[in-house]
């Protein structure tokens, strides 16, 4: 009997919430908090990822047959770091301030977890629609979640938004969310936040089995 495929719609949705990268499986935890000092930064290693992790995705799962399992590890690797090595000399031409604000942490995406994982779990075992389809899915969960922690960051650190000053200047900037520390701070109370609404989520889902149950008990 051929196992239940997920339905597309899931399989896209998962990374926005259900498996987020970031919020709830705690990848890509090095380029989260050390290049969120603003929101564009979040954006734009956000991106980059996605275009990696699209990209990867697509290639192991076409030739996912091909590869024989002693070596399919370093086959991911192989494979990443080109297309790495491509955002990074796209991003240098195209866009010069941000690759330099951004660093070394465009190549140092060829060893996040988050990639490497998806190639390992998924893209290794489908075909290339759904590979495409939850690469986007976790690509955009990534992005989104870097680019609220950089948002939080930069507005209460700078009183900016992408750029724009936002809060009125009789705010005092609270330096400490441009620094490391405020990077663990906001994630810190972001996932807390996730945390406590799964929590009640479930436990909603649990009381409304518990009384569709003695309803059809009653019954």
């Amino acid at each position: 009997m051929a196992k239940k495929q997920t339905p597309i719609g899931t399989e896209f949705m998962k990374g926005l919430w259900d498996q987020n990268p970031v919020l709830k499986a705690l990848l890509g935890l090095c380029p989260t908090l050390a290049v969120t000092t603003s929101a564009m930064n979040g954006v734009g290693m956000g991106v980059a990822t996605t275009f990696v992790l699209v990209c990867a995705s697509l290639l192991i799962s076409l030739v996912r047959k091909a590869i024989p399992t002693q070596v399919r590890i370093a086959s991911f690797i192989v494979v990443i770091a080109t297309f790495v090595t491509i955002v990074d000399l796209e991003m240098k031409a195209l866009f010069p301030a941000m690759s330099k604000s951004l660093g070394a942490f465009i190549p140092l995406i060829v060893v996040n977890c988050l990639i490497l994982g998806r190639q390992e779990a998924f893209a290794s075992k489908n075909n290339p629609f759904r590979s495409i389809v939850d690469a986007v899915g976790m690509g955009l969960g990534f992005t989104l979640t870097l680019t609220v922690l950089g948002a939080v960051r930069e507005l209460l650190g700078n009183r900016t938004m992408f750029g724009f000053q936002v809060l009125p200047d009789a705010f005092e900037p609270w330096i400490v969310m441009i620094l490391p520390a405020g990077a663990f701070l906001t994630l810190g109370f972001m996932l807390g936040a996730v945390n406590t609404i799964t929590h009640r989520r479930e436990q909603a889902a649990i009381a409304t089995r518990r009384a569709a149950s003695l309803t059809v008990k009653e019954a």
